[in-house]
């Protein structure tokens, strides 16, 4: 036989087709890290402005309209009001004009982003430096001293997310990309529900008690990240279940591709193009490090919407990992959807 007969055999359709959609997802994750992180800078970031009332609307309007339009302003009754906004995040920082002198105050929140806070600071102190005024900075919502660049919540659900989809994909490699029935999809939902509850503690344990990085509830970051794992290890059990062992790559292509630089972690959503700070509130690593953020800094305020995008991804992935095994038998071609054989030599039968 020759070699370009060897090719032939060699690289069948499937596989070319396989190698040609691990190539489109390696050029996507280029474009969708470095199209989301290359040029970060805030945009339109909820703030407020706390002023007499004679110069209140036209500070508002001024701030509004700074070159690339940084800050998307509005006037707020008092600093006490400004800080329950930023503590419930509905805003991310707050101008306290000093009406009796020339020092006012910027109110920011390191919690949320260390970036997103020194980068707020330096645009109202510019501001107020062409008005012959200064500014100080106050943090209300500190990150931790061991949380550097408030990055801790970041990666934890990243960590979270890939223990969902790994764990699912191995399932899918180990006995079939397709639960065989009905019986043996409810095993994998319990064992993907038993390792989620493990991988959540384990995170907690790890960043709380052991590495000290973030403070807030050892339970609540437990709960977050057992919902995290479920939803994201649900999800790509579905798609496995409708596309076979392509699932995985789609999963990558949700969770880590579009997901992660969407997420707010290495920069917060304020500082992300459009598209970007668009998708990333919906998607399962977005909605686990607001959430995370928010039980760490932030009181476990405004957590509701994060959790209900986990908690819909996580139903979606069991209802149609459930459907589909009532639909369809299990597949008996290609090697991916074929149980591994045990070492006696026996057939396992996929789970």
């Amino acid at each position: 036989m020759t070699f370009v007969d060897e090719v032939k055999n060699a690289v069948t359709p499937r596989a070319a087709l396989l190698v040609t959609g691990v190539l489109a997802l390696q050029l996507l994750f280029i474009a969708s890290y470095i199209g989301a992180l290359h040029n970060p800078k805030p945009t339109d970031v909820p703030f407020g402005v706390v002023a007499p009332q004679q110069v209140s609307a036209r500070l508002v309007t001024e701030l509004k309209n700074l070159p690339g339009d940084p800050l998307d302003a509005r006037a707020v009754t008092d600093a006490a009001t400004a800080r329950r906004q930023i503590l419930d995040r509905e805003i991310d920082g707050a101008l306290i004009v000093n009406p009796r002198g020339t020092t006012d105050t910027v109110l920011v929140a390191s919690g949320g982003g260390t970036v997103l806070a020194t980068s707020l600071t330096k645009i109202i102190k510019a501001a107020d430096f062409t008005q012959h005024r200064t500014a100080r900075a106050v943090d209300v919502a500190p990150a931790s001293k061991q949380d550097f660049d408030g990055l801790s919540s970041f990666y934890l659900a990243v960590g979270w997310c890939v223990g969902g989809y790994l764990c699912a994909s191995i399932l899918a490699i180990s006995a079939g990309s397709r639960p065989a029935n009905r019986q043996r999809a409810v095993i994998r939902t319990g064992v993907m529900a038993l390792y989620s509850i493990a991988g959540g503690i384990g995170g907690a344990i790890i960043i709380g008690p052991i590495l000290g990085a973030l403070p807030g509830s050892f339970w609540g970051m437990s709960g977050l990240g057992a919902l995290t794992v479920f939803a994201v290890g649900m999800i790509t059990l579905a798609l496995e279940a409708l596309t076979g062992i392509v699932g995985i790559g789609l999963a990558v292509l949700i969770v880590v591709i579009a997901g992660n630089p969407s997420a707010g972690g290495a920069f917060p959503l304020p500082m992300l193009p459009d598209f970007w700070r668009a998708i990333g509130p919906a998607l399962p690593p977005g909605a686990s490090t607001w959430t995370a953020r928010s039980i760490a800094y932030f009181r476990g305020n405004a957590v509701t919407g994060p959790l209900l995008v986990l908690s819909a991804w996580a139903v979606v992935g069991t209802v149609v990992t459930m459907l589909m095994a009532m639909r369809k038998k299990p597949e008996t071609t290609g090697a991916a959807d074929t149980p591994l054989m045990g070492a006696a030599g026996g057939g396992s039968t996929p789970v």
